[in-house]
C-alpha cells in the first residue's frame, strides 16, 4: 500500500535515481512469474535502502527475509569491499529465484543467501551486525528485534518494512487479527526501548528505522 497517491508515488519515482538493469529485470520478472509480487522492496523503497546503505558503509548486513532478492541487492551495493549481507528465507522456492538475479550483479560474492529458521540462525551468529533488515513473518517480528538487538553495533540500525500493514495498524487492538497485533506489539516495543532511538516513515506499506545508541 501506497500513503500517497499514485500520481504523487508516480512523479517520486521519476524524480528517484532509476533501477540498476538487473534490478528492473527482477521487479518485472517478480510480477510476472511469482505469487504475491507486493511483497517486494520496489524502486523506491530499494533506492531508499540503498542510499541508507551507501550512507552507512556497513561491512555485515543481516536480512531477514529474502522473497526475491530485490532488497538484499539494493542494501548490499552500500557494502565496504570485504562486507557481507546473509540473507535468510525459509523458501527454497523464492530463494533460488532471487539467486538467480543475484548472480547477476556486481555484488554477488558478498550476498549469502541461507535457508533457515531464523529464529534458529540468528543465535550462531558471533560478529557484529552493523543494519538488519526485518521483512519476514510478522508475528514474529517482536522475536527477531530481541535476537538481534545485543548483536548489532552501537550506531547500527534496524529496519523493518510493512509496520503500517495498509493502515490496518491504526484500528482498535481489539479489532486487530493476528498479524496487525503482532506489529502494533512491535512499534508499541520499539517506541519504548531506551536503547534506541527510532521512527516510523510512511514509506510504501511503512518502515520502522531504529538506531541503537
Amino acid at each position: 500500500m501506497e500513503f500517497i497517491d499514485k500520481e504523487l508515488a508516480d512523479y517520486c519515482e521519476l524524480h528517484t535515481s532509476p533501477e540498476t538493469a538487473v534490478l528492473n529485470q527482477l521487479n518485472r520478472e517478480t510480477h510476472l512469474k511469482v505469487v504475491s509480487p507486493r511483497m517486494l522492496s520496489g524502486h523506491l523503497q530499494g533506492r531508499f535502502l540503498s542510499f541508507i546503505s551507501k550512507l552507512y558503509k556497513p561491512s555485515f548486513i543481516l536480512e531477514i527475509g529474502t522473497y526475491t532478492g530485490y532488497s538484499a541487492i539494493c542494501l548490499a551495493e552500500g557494502l565496504t569491499q570485504e562486507g557481507k549481507l546473509i540473507s535468510i528465507d525459509v523458501n527454497e522456492e523464492t530463494s533460488a529465484f532471487a539467486q538467480s538475479f543475484i548472480s547477476k550483479t556486481e555484488c554477488a560474492k558478498k550476498i549469502e543467501l541461507v535457508k533457515a529458521d531464523a529464529k534458529n540462525y540468528i543465535p550462531t551468529l558471533n560478529e557484529p551486525i552493523d543494519i538488519v533488515f526485518i521483512d519476514a513473518d510478522k508475528k514474529n517480528y517482536l522475536a527477531y528485534y530481541h535476537l538481534v538487538i545485543d548483536k548489532l553495533k552501537s550506531g547500527g540500525l534496524i529496519i523493518a518494512d510493512n509496520v503500517l500493514w495498509s493502515g490496518k495498524i491504526t484500528m482498535a487492538v481489539s479489532k486487530m487479527d493476528k498479524e496487525t497485533l503482532a506489529l502494533h506489539e512491535f512499534n508499541e516495543f520499539v517506541q519504548s526501548d531506551s536503547r534506541v532511538e527510532n521512527m516510523i516513515i510512511p514509506l510504501r506499506d511503512g518502515l520502522m528505522i531504529v538506531r541503537k545508541k
